[in-house]
């Protein structure tokens, strides 16, 4: 396994797994704490997982913990999803910037994505699954939600949203949620 910097974002790190393919299917390590520790990040600051499954289209997003943040590590089990990031640490040399990332069951990749930043993903196969892990226990009075479709961040989503949370559909914009943040 090998750990990449994602240059758009400050802290953010690819993690690549060298999956064993055989007749019989494939095997890789899709955690090694050597390796995150390697990268000046602790392992052992991940306190829950969490799974999710979507069909084709769902889009979840772009989510934000308030607060101290959350980093998390973010991974495609199944399938396939478009994946984008948005660093919103006022101090980081990144700020404001998006990146996106095409995660797959095949590669096994994880993104690590800093407190601070926020997640979103659309489902691009029939059925994905993402795998979170977490620093910090979820609180949903945390929770805040940024509208997919914001022009300021003009994320280049793949797929018409076939599905959205309600929270997600009516979530503000950047502008308000950064006028919230600040006041």
């Amino acid at each position: 396994m090998k750990a990449t910097a994602v240059p758009e974002i400050t802290g953010a790190y690819l993690f690549e797994p060298v999956p064993y393919a055989d007749e019989r299917g494939f095997f890789c390590r899709t955690f090694d704490a050597d390796v995150v520790r390697s990268v000046g990040l602790d392992p052992g600051a991940f306190v829950q997982d969490s799974v999710s499954r979507s069909v084709r289209g769902v889009l979840r997003g772009l989510h934000l913990r308030a607060g101290a943040g959350e980093a998390k590590l973010v991974r495609c089990s199944h399938g396939r999803i478009f994946d984008v990031v948005v660093d919103l640490r006022p101090g980081s040399p990144t700020y404001r910037n998006v990146a996106t990332f095409e995660l797959s069951g095949e590669t096994q990749v994880t993104l690590y994505i800093p407190a601070g930043c926020a997640h979103g993903f659309q489902a691009l196969t029939e059925t994905a699954d993402t795998s979170y892990r977490i620093d910090r226990p979820h609180d949903p009075a945390e929770d805040v939600t940024i509208a997919f479709d914001d022009p300021q961040l003009a994320v280049p989503w793949p797929l018409p949203p076939r599905s959205m949370s309600r929270r997600d559909r009516e979530a503000p914009s950047l502008a308000e949620v950064l006028k919230q943040r600040e006041g």
